[in-house]
């Protein structure tokens, strides 16, 4: 296996080629910056860049794999490592395979931001990006060297960048779709109480501003308990919204925490309905003493649907991850990733179309992309860099049967007071 050499200060490397998934460290060592910087035209005439060869297209992932979000960065690593080799073995894009480069960061900005100069100046675009802490940190960067950049964060605060494409919906725009859902459902009125636990930072941050608007346009109110990533027994935010009586509670936080939140209600009393984010759940958690109380009392808004969806692209993916990496969850993380590694090739397929792979022309051919659809959810418009690339959302719902331990309950639409926040906000 072909070991790439370093620039900086050991991180954790993993580096995915296409006849190996398997996860393997890198070592250290020196660099000239000779290659750092291909700009001429190969025998084929289309013009290279960084990240390309005329044999290779490199692509690479600042991920997750040893933190509070280390499930879903595997299933994300997996799932774009199978777009790869499917892509490969019939040929490539642009007559070039694709190579998968990727940095764990354990959710740790610092070791984000030298990962990032340890890959970028190698790569033509990342294709997932885990963490609003760890994109916001490296938003500069990556506008100035036009490297096309899919977070698997959605804080709308990493809007309006050219070369940053938040896939799907916004955390706000979220919280407003679960409001309304809530309203719809639990019968919630005017002077009600939703709870609103979420982790400190752009994430939770977006996610509250989204649910305090969408509560006041309802004549309710939101009781905030803000956590950190670390806090994993919400025993005492519980007992804080019991104390103030909610109705409801939404929450923003990851996998971990919806499951302390869900338990601990449960067995005090609190039996109200419990809205999560896509990011704050995960199918491990149907085998957690937090099972029962998942399944009775959470429903999660996302703009993917569930991996059990009958849509015959998603059936499709479910079908091939499953025969490569048997034993794996099939979790939302293999969703969009596998979603969010198509969208590359598409951008990259249409770049090499117009004769260029340079990264500014790989970005422009994203950016002419006014309704892009996989067949893995709704479509996605990505001309304007100051709006949510879609505004409709799905409810989901935790079942242990189901593939994915996750049901849909309702197809995606918009949101009622989505476009008139929005509208408000200036996007």
């Amino acid at each position: 296996m072909n070991v790439k050499p370093r620039r900086h200060r050991t991180t954790s490397r993993i580096v995915l080629a296409s006849a190996v998934s398997a996860l393997l460290l890198a070592g250290t060592a020196c660099s000239s910056k000779a290659d750092e910087d291909k700009t001429t035209s190969g025998a084929d005439g289309v013009k290279g860049g960084p990240g390309v060869t005329e044999k290779t297209i490199t692509l690479g992932a600042l991920t997750d794999l040893t933190g509070p979000y280390a499930t879903l960065g595997k299933s994300i690593v997996q799932a774009q490592q199978m777009w790869a080799d499917e892509i490969n073995a019939e040929g490539g894009i642009c007559d070039r395979k694709i190579k998968i480069v990727v940095e764990d960061h354990g959710y740790d900005v610092q070791k984000a931001v030298t990962a990032y100069a340890d890959i970028s100046p190698d790569v033509v675009a990342l294709p997932q990006v885990i963490g609003s802490p760890v994109v916001a940190a490296l938003l500069d960067d990556i506008e100035s060297d036009h490297l096309l950049t899919f977070p698997q964060a959605w804080a709308a605060s990493l809007l309006g960048k050219d070369a940053v494409q938040v896939l799907g919906t916004t955390y706000d725009v979220d919280m407003i779709a679960g409001v309304d859902f809530l309203t719809r459902t639990a019968k919630l009125k005017k002077g009600d109480a939703i709870g609103h636990v979420y982790f400190e930072g752009d994430y939770g941050a977006n996610a509250l501003e989204g649910s305090t608007w969408a509560a006041e346009q309802a004549g309710m109110k939101i009781v905030d308990q803000k956590i950190k990533a670390t806090d994993t027994d919400l025993s005492a935010q519980v007992s804080a919204l019991r104390k103030a009586g909610v109705k409801a509670i939404l929450i923003s936080a990851g996998p971990a925490q919806t499951a302390s939140l869900a338990g601990v209600a449960a067995s005090r009393g609190l039996q109200v309905p419990i809205v999560t984010s896509a990011p704050g759940y995960a199918p491990q958690l149907m085998k957690t003493p937090a099972a029962k109380a998942l399944e009775a009392m959470v429903h999660i808004v996302s703009a993917a649907p569930a991996v059990s969806s009958n849509l015959p692209g998603v059936k499709n993916m479910v079908g091939a991850y499953q025969k490569k990496y048997p034993g794996s969850p099939v979790d939302s993380g293999v969703l969009s990733g596998y979603n969010a590694a198509k969208l590359i090739g598409e951008d990259l397929e249409n770049a090499c179309e117009s004769g260029s792979l340079a990264r500014e022309d790989v970005v422009k051919a994203h950016r002419a992309q006014t309704k892009a659809d996989t067949g893995l959810g709704t479509p996605q418009n990505f001309s304007d860099v100051n709006s949510p690339a879609s505004l409709s959302t799905y409810i989901l719902k935790p079942d242990a049967k189901s593939v994915g331990a996750v049901i849909g309950v309702e197809d995606a639409h918009e949101a009622p007071g989505v476009a008139e926040y929005l509208k408000g906000k200036g996007a």
